[in-house]
């Protein structure tokens, strides 16, 4: 009987704890329930997470033929076009070229893209819709390389407005050709120019143009180079004519470089002048100084062959005379006639003194005198024969000059006087310089300076 006691009442729990883990339901009360507090916390839920449908877009790419132009078989479609110059980076006169960096934008309208807005807002895309419609084929004309810029993505942004107009931007660098006129360098002027033109559309398909006219080109104001100073930018615009597929538009970015000389200056004029006037120095040495003389005019005959030499490795082989080349070729033909010149005088010093030879030896002595010395001032006798001169006695002075030779007759009594005997000593130094001086030497000194500044006038007063 215990034993079925116990099973009963253990039932009799489990009953009442089933009971009571039932939901109850509430009676209505006629108020709103309000929610009891609760220490958990609920996170709502985030809509930018959540995932809808598909949305609609607005430009209707799929619908449309982008290969075609807009306005396909109507008149041309107007292309506006501005350019921004960001730098010029670099001009080559070896490979007569030029380096450009530039924001090039595109304005035109396409209905096809064209979207309901009511806040007339635009939108703006990266590149990656420009392969899906149609965009200007614009390219460089005598381009060699060029490159739209992809760090850190594509540089191309287009924006598109509600009424179908579109703006199409993009950062290109530029190599062009430049054709350069070096008959003034480097005292030059240099007008390079950067052409558009469509590649496909001719002027019945495309009209490009400049959209601001001469405010559509505006360049950094921090822009310099390092051998031009950029005197101005401007455009213009034309027609180009190919005889296979017709007329094009065509634009182009003009601007004038004038070469800073201060640099050349430095570097070509200076030791060039420098190299002339040393030549002179050898009009003053003496003439029988044969090693030094012929070693100053070689060295400054090589060194004008270096100058010219470095000159033209850093310039194209042009065909033509260019400024810095007359200059340079001038200063060398008057180096070169400074030798030249005491070729000439050695040459004659020589012939002169194997003529006064050959005459000593045919009159060994002065027949017709008192007794007397003949003595030649040639600066080669020394103090003790001009000492001895004392004991003559004093008569005529016959002097006979031959061939820029003097020839003395002296005959000095014996009353003269130590202060004649130190006149005679003193006349020595300058008599000497007198005798070694020839003719040609004394011209040169005032000819070559003379002739060598009337060039520099003639030469600075047409090329400047």
């Amino acid at each position: 009987m215990p034993y079925c006691t116990r099973v009963i009442l253990f039932l009799f729990c489990l009953v009442v704890l089933v009971e009571s883990r039932k939901p109850r339901s509430r009676r209505w009360t006629g108020q709103p329930e309000v929610p009891r507090p609760s220490h958990v916390y609920r996170k709502d839920s985030d809509v930018t997470k959540t995932r809808k449908g598909k949305a609609q877009p607005l430009l209707r790419v799929d619908e449309h033929d982008f290969t075609m132009r807009p306005a396909f078989g109507g008149p041309a479609v107007p292309v506006g076009v501005d350019v921004q110059v960001e730098s010029l980076d670099s001009i080559s006169e070896v490979d007569m070229d030029f380096t450009m960096t530039l924001y090039l934008r595109h304005y035109w309208r396409d209905e096809r893209l064209a979207f309901p807005s009511t806040s007339n807002k635009s939108m703006t895309f990266d590149g990656r819709l420009i392969k899906k419609i149609w965009v200007p084929d614009i390219f460089f004309v005598h381009s060699k390389r060029s490159f739209t810029h992809d760090t850190t993505t594509d540089n191309i942004m287009l924006r598109v407005f509600p009424d179908g107009h579109v703006l199409y931007s993009m950062r290109i660098t530029v190599s062009a050709m430049c054709n350069m006129d070096f008959s003034h360098f480097p005292l030059d002027s240099q007008t390079c120019s950067l052409e558009l033109e469509s590649y496909a559309y001719t002027d019945e398909d495309l009209m490009l143009y400049w959209k601001n006219g001469d405010q559509s080109l505006k360049t950094d104001e921090k822009i310099s180079l390092s051998q031009f100073l950029i005197q101005k930018f401007h455009t213009t615009s034309r027609l180009a004519f190919y005889s296979s597929t017709g007329w094009y538009n065509r634009l182009y970015i003009n601007f004038t470089l004038r070469r800073h000389i201060f640099f050349f200056l430095l570097q070509t004029y200076f030791p060039a002048t420098l190299m002339v006037m040393l030549s002179w120095v050898s009009f003053w040495i003496d003439r029988r100084a044969v090693p030094a003389r012929v070693s100053l005019g070689i060295t400054t005959v090589l060194t004008m062959s270096t100058i010219i030499t470095g000159v033209n490795a850093s310039m194209p082989r042009v065909s033509y005379i260019k400024a810095v080349d007359i200059y340079l070729w001038v200063s060398f033909v008057f180096v070169f006639l400074s030798v030249l010149e005491y070729a000439a005088v050695n040459y004659l010093t020589t012939v002169q003194e194997r003529t006064e030879r050959e005459l000593r030896e045919k009159c060994p002595c002065t027949c017709g005198m008192l007794p007397s010395r003949a003595m030649t001032l040639d600066g080669s006798y020394s103090e003790s024969e001009v000492n001895s001169l004392a004991g003559y006695t004093r008569s005529h002075i016959v002097k006979e000059e031959r061939h820029d030779r003097i020839v003395v007759h002296l005959a000095l009594g014996n009353g003269s006087t130590s202060s004649r005997k130190k006149g005679l000593l003193k006349g020595q130094l300058g008599l000497r310089i007198f005798q070694n001086t020839h003719a040609i030497d004394k011209y040169s000194r005032l000819i070559f300076p003379a002739a060598f500044i009337f060039f520099n006038l003639i030469y600075w007063s047409v090329f400047s």
